[in-house]
């Protein structure tokens, strides 16, 4: 994914009890629209990403609608139906003079076995008196074949005429091996687009979901489906889209062929088909469900490896590599068990149909060979006749054997339609806003991220433009929810959320995140330089506001210190810099958006206590005359905030200023205590003498 979209994608977290972690490490108004939001199907429970062990799809697990997703497949190729034709047109005519040369070819034959009949006949006589003569002496059975044979008596082969002929099947050769290679050029070309569009379409519909789904789908799984089933898919068409074509149109061009020469022999030939269609159907109804699960299995190997490659440090800290090792086994272990099923009862169709082949050419041989021998066929069409039947039967072999690649191809469609098929967040207006101000209002706020497990309920509350509100309480309490909710990260069960007076649903989500910056305790940071990071921010930013930002946040202070200063390339793990050194970065991202409105959740987390102390100062600049949201669990960062918003179950149970929260002795005082138990012994000091 690109590097603005998949921020948006990266780090949500949800918990019906808890928190929402914020989808997105974002920072600011550059940010792409209809990235994440809304409620999803009631049921819809979010879940931890990575491939636990109950995840996957199970060995059970069925293609839902084969044909219907295998048409729905062939329908993504629509939009290139010009080209379409042209490619249908190279294979008929391919097809058909790979189909002419046998009978051509099978003149040459008869051109230089008559000859050589002929110049063992007498001269000078004609072929019905070789003919009875032959049989006035009772060799009938030779007297029968010269009668079906166009043959001169004394005349030897005419090597012009057989060279004439191989020119013919030489040129028609020729011309089919061109038309075959222009028209897998043009097939080639078109199935690449169609899946360059498809990751495409997947990459837009995952910036269209609701953030519930992209919570409830392993990360590695969803990766998957993006990248390993497309790519499937892609591969599938191509060698079978193109087969399925030649071979239909062959068989066809075949019968045509050799119903001219025998309808009997025809007949005996056409006994392979329903054989073909007996097996494929048996092979299909066992092997189509073996192929869902071993793409679920690897959707879920995937999930696993992601998930120890992540968290690859805590592994190593609790000495969990045994355990991620047999976890790693077991899960490698059944996709090896189930690929192997797939690919051996879908293997079982190419040796039946050969052996099938292999009857029939017996037969075609033996009986071909006894009506020439009476006379009633030529060898050339004989030789003719064999050939199609191997080209009748091949075809055939070439179909059956295509069932796996096609049953895989449509598995991994069907996981790939699943992701298309999601439902989407709501649809959003897109009414002109006007320059914020910042006030922001709830009414009557209820969320929830499960049904019937409300988070929030009828929460009201209004905070004045430039005004700092902190949001302090428990872990789970609902704290990133709430400013979560200000994003339309998630939609509201019910309620309205209004700034400047009005609704935030009232405009597209592009031009509220516009006006909002956000920095997360997670740092975001995607693949390059620490100038491309912070910039971020805002594109168009110069080189000169892209330092001021760095020395404002202190990034200047570390950055001289790295081998390439600002044009340093961090990954997105940000490999090279420490965790603090991370969120700095992020933190002048948001500082060079300048945004109207700012979130803070635990933004200096992950910085020492000296760069926390200079970072307050610069957020206290940053913060002016901006409406600022700022989540914290150390309360000593928060001192200086205009609102305290004490949250408890979803819901506010104090609000105040610092002072006077601690004078209430309530739920923010008993936070203030287990924090600083000697500081607020001698606050209570302090208050005890002003009382």
């Amino acid at each position: 994914m690109s590097a603005d979209r998949a921020e948006d994608t990266s780090e949500g977290r949800a918990g019906p009890a808890g928190e929402g972690r914020g989808a997105t490490e974002s920072m600011s108004g550059t940010r792409n629209d209809n990235k994440t939001a809304d409620p999803g199907p009631a049921d819809a429970k979010p879940v931890r990403r990575g491939g636990g062990p109950a995840m996957g799809v199970g060995m059970g697990e069925k293609s839902k609608d084969f044909w219907g997703s295998a048409k729905r497949l062939l329908g993504r190729l629509a939009p290139h139906r010009a080209t379409l034709i042209v490619i249908l047109v190279l294979t008929v005519a391919s097809v058909a003079l790979n189909v002419i040369g046998p009978k051509v070819l099978g003149q040459a034959v008869d051109k230089i076995y008559s000859g050589a009949v002929g110049a063992q006949l007498p001269a000078g006589q004609t072929k019905q008196a070789v003919v009875d003569a032959l049989r006035a002496r009772g060799d009938d059975t030779f007297a029968d074949m010269v009668s079906g044979m166009t043959v001169t008596p004394g005349v030897g082969i005419d090597f012009g005429a057989v060279g004439r002929i191989l020119l013919i099947v030489l040129v028609l050769y020729l011309c089919a091996g061109l038309f075959q290679f222009l028209q897998a050029r043009l097939l080639n070309r078109v199935v690449q687009r169609t899946m360059n569009t498809l990751r495409k379409d997947v990459e837009d519909k995952i910036n269209r979901v609701p953030l519930r789904y992209l919570d409830g789908q392993p990360r590695g799984e969803l990766l998957s489906r993006v990248t390993n089933d497309i790519d499937n898919i892609g591969q599938s068409m191509q060698q079978t889209v193109s087969q399925l074509l030649v071979n239909g149109l062959t068989v066809i061009g075949v019968i045509v062929m050799m119903l001219t020469i025998s309808w009997w022999l025809t007949l005996i030939a056409m006994i392979a088909i329903p054989i073909v269609l007996v097996v494929t159907k048996q092979v299909m109804a066992r092997s189509q469900k073996l192929f869902i699960a071993q793409w679920g299995h690897t959707g879920r190997l995937n999930g696993q490896i992601e998930e120890t490659f992540t968290g690859h440090e805590l592994v190593k800290v609790f000495g969990r590599q045994q355990e991620v090792d047999a976890r790693f086994d077991e899960t490698n272990e059944q996709l090896t068990n189930v690929s192997w099923r797939a690919q051996f009862v879908s293997g079982l169709v190419m040796p039946i149909m050969m052996f099938v082949g292999n009857l029939q050419y017996v037969v075609v041989c033996v009986i071909g060979g006894l009506q020439v021998a009476n006379g009633s066929m030529t060898l050339g069409n004989v030789t003719a006749f064999v050939q199609y039947s191997r080209q009748f039967t091949q075809p055939l072999t070439q179909l059956a054997s295509m069932v796996n690649l096609m049953q895989s191809g449509v598995a991994s469609a069907e996981r790939v339609f699943e992701v298309l098929d999601a439902p989407e967040q709501v649809p959003e207006r897109d009414e002109p806003m006007a320059p914020t101000k910042g006030a922001v209002e709830f009414d009557r706020v209820s969320f929830g991220y499960d049904a019937g497990h409300p988070l929030i309920e009828d929460l009201s509350l209004r905070v004045e433009p430039g005004q700092t509100v902190a949001i302090v309480g428990p872990t789970g309490a609902g704290k990133t929810t709430l400013v979560n909710l200000i994003m339309r990260f998630y939609e509201l069960d019910s309620g309205r959320i209004l700034i400047d007076g009005r609704d935030i649903t009232d405009v597209s989500r592009r031009q509220l995140r516009s006006r909002i910056g956000m920095v997360l305790q997670d740092a975001w940071l995607f693949h390059g330089t620490i100038r491309e990071n912070i910039a971020y921010g805002r594109l168009d930013a110069t080189e000169d506001e892209i330092m001021a930002a760095a020395r404002a946040t202190f990034v200047d202070r570390f950055v001289h210190s790295l081998p390439d200063g600002y044009d340093t390339v961090i990954d997105e793990e940000g490999s090279g810099v420490s965790a603090g050194e991370r969120q700095l970065i992020t933190i002048a991202r948001a500082f060079l958006a300048d945004p109207a409105m700012l979130i803070l959740d635990e933004a200096t987390s992950s910085v020492d206590t000296r760069t926390e102390v200079m970072l307050q100062e610069a957020m206290a600049a940053l913060r002016s005359d901006r409406t600022s949201f700022v989540i914290a669990h150390r309360l000593s960062t928060i001192r200086d905030a205009d609102t305290i918003l004490v949250m408890e179950d979803g819901r506010i149970v104090e609000q105040g200023n610092h002072e006077d929260l601690l004078r209430a002795r309530g739920a923010y005082y008993r936070l203030y205590m287990s924090q600083f138990e000697g500081a607020v012994a001698g606050e209570d000091e302090e208050l005890a003498v002003g009382q």
